[in-house]
């Protein structure tokens, strides 16, 4: 006999309110609602309307795929579509997304999922894909994060391992405590168990403390070391599932070394996305 029941409206509300480090009370003053009213929907005395589910959803700044779930487990059918990029209706954007990562050409550009699933990329990066020695970990779906710390994968060719793996192991667990993922919890614990040289281990930077902090990618390409930052871009206001969780991740040159590199890369090759 099954005796498994879904968390109530009230519980998941308690969930994410705990998650984002809230009182009662300060969400209570951040929704303008009484703290009692807070109190009887999460113990289950009240149930709270459509309009005030998405209230709360917005004040904890759930994301918009578990907003459906509170929704849901609210007696309400979900609101936001999870629909393919191919999809028409999704044309603009993705118009936008490739507009974005060709014209970053001749500079690394891709756009993620919210599991860092590999979903489009340009040229550039598809030339630098030709190091990765294991052909498995470029057979979709394609985990980026996988790709860049595996030992078979671009680990090998990072010059300044120690720093990007504690720059994105750190990355990685502020997600983890923004969205209780747990499929990014999952990665997070196997990428934390991939082997690293003893000198990239004593090169941790503060990263590892601290995500957001520029730090640069140093990649191995013959006797050149290209030296990349990135930068992250999201949608604005999103009201689609597909769309609230993808990012473009673009890199730059640090230096005019990398720069001409890249042009050079891209003169002598014709990698496409």
């Amino acid at each position: 006999m099954n005796t498994h029941h879904a968390p109530s409206i009230g519980a998941l509300l308690r969930d994410w309110r705990q998650l984002r480090r809230f009182s009662q009370l300060d969400l209570a003053l951040e929704a303008e609602i009484s703290q009692k009213h807070l109190s009887f929907i999460e113990s289950g005395r009240s149930r709270p309307s459509r309009e005030m589910v998405l209230l709360l959803a917005e004040h904890l700044a759930v994301p918009l795929r578990e907003r459906n779930a509170l929704l849901f487990a609210a007696g309400y059918a979900p609101i936001y579509l999870a629909r393919s990029l191919e999809d028409p209706s999704l044309k603009a954007a993705k118009g936008a997304i490739d507009l974005i990562l060709r014209g970053h050409e001749p500079y690394p550009a891709l756009a993620v999922d919210r599991h860092w699933t590999l979903l489009a990329a340009n040229g550039a990066v598809t030339r630098l894909l030709g190091l990765v020695a294991d052909a498995e970990l470029l057979r979709p779906p394609v985990n980026v994060l996988r790709l860049s710390l595996h030992p078979d994968g671009l680990a090998p060719f990072i010059a300044n391992l120690g720093e990007w793996r504690a720059h994105l192991l750190a990355r990685l667990r502020q997600q983890v405590r923004a969205t209780a993922d747990g499929t990014l919890g999952a990665l997070l614990n196997e990428l934390s168990e991939y082997p690293y040289p003893a000198e990239a281990k004593k090169a941790r930077h503060d990263a590892e403390m601290e995500a957001g902090i520029v730090v640069p990618m140093q990649l191995r390409l013959g006797d050149v070391v290209l030296s990349l930052i990135s930068t992250t871009t999201v949608f604005g206001t999103p009201v689609d599932i597909t769309l609230s969780e993808l990012a473009l991740e673009t890199f730059f040159p640090a230096d005019a070394e990398t720069a001409e590199a890249l042009r050079a890369l891209a003169a002598n090759g014709s990698g496409t996305a």
